[in-house]
């Protein structure tokens, strides 16, 4: 079984940086597809971005590219969202996922509780 806890969120204004860590727990995490999505209130949960465990390939939602990287450090089992030039349409419910498929379509089989990003105009 694998848990996935994320940190990192907050209020921030328009125009600047977070940066979310998801903490992995499980000996395998190196394998697995990991990856970023999150839900706005009322909206239905959208993909943010996906990283491929064995060559390391990234892909992301339009309206992120250029702003948001996802990135992973295996030895310490942590996956990151470095988020740059923030909109007040970023606000929502940021989530970690894993061990499954890559890409927006994928299903993941492991997901965290989610951490609260709100952008201020």
């Amino acid at each position: 079984q694998v848990q996935l806890v994320e940190s990192g969120g907050g209020l921030v204004q328009a125009g600047g940086s977070l940066r979310l860590s998801c903490t992995a727990s499980g000996r395998t995490f190196s394998r697995y597809n990991m990856a970023w999505f999150r839900q706005a209130p009322g909206k239905e949960r959208e993909f943010v971005a996906a990283l491929r465990w064995n060559d390391g390939s990234t892909t992301y939602a339009d309206s992120v590219k250029g702003r948001f990287t996802i990135s992973r450090n295996n030895a310490k089992t942590m996956v990151y969202l470095q988020m740059n030039n923030l909109k007040v349409e970023d606000t929502a419910l940021y989530y970690c996922a894993g061990g499954g498929d890559f890409g927006p379509s994928a299903r993941y089989n492991y997901w965290g509780q989610g951490t609260q990003i709100t952008v201020s105009s």
